[in-house]
């Protein structure tokens, strides 16, 4: 199956906790389910290469492994432990968050277009340019409302 990331927003680590106990570790995003966030499918969208290559995009810097700048926030005590297959939940950094947030709409359809390109998406069949650029509204729409709240960008895995 692979790996499986959602993304949300909310205003701090100690409300994630609070969400990932009252839905028992996950996921965030459920079908056919009422929200349980304000929250985006991330699919195959990893946050330091996949989301990482767009916010490089944005921002029109060279990528990195450190651009998106995630943190484990949850649960605690995992960052050591080799065997632990998930969940666990990362915060993006306010400069990936702002990034996203900062992208004009007339660049999404050019910024989709090079996002759909990237070697990492290549093994998937539902990448086409209209359906990255899909996908980055939803990021887009995400971020922004994460800035116009305070809150950060999190990111829920699991193996």
């Amino acid at each position: 199956m692979g790996v499986l990331y959602d993304y949300f927003r909310a205003p701090d680590d100690e409300a994630v906790a609070k969400l990932m106990a009252a839905i028992d570790g996950g996921p965030v995003v459920r079908a056919g389910d009422s929200p349980v966030a304000d929250a985006v499918d991330g699919a195959a969208i990893d946050p330091a290469v996949v989301l990482g290559k767009v916010v490089a995009f944005a921002l029109d810097v060279p990528w990195s492994t450190d651009l998106v700048g995630d943190r484990l926030v949850w649960p605690d005590g995992v960052a050591q432990d080799r065997e632990y297959e998930g969940p666990w939940v990362v915060v993006l950094g306010e400069r990936a968050r702002d990034a996203l947030a900062g992208i004009p709409d007339d660049r999404l359809p050019d910024l989709a277009e090079r996002w759909s390109q990237i070697e990492e998406l290549s093994y998937y069949s539902d990448t086409q340019p209209e359906v990255m650029l899909s996908r980055l509204r939803e990021f887009v729409g995400l971020a922004r409302r994460a800035r116009a709240s305070g809150d950060s960008i999190y990111c829920w895995i699991c193996l």
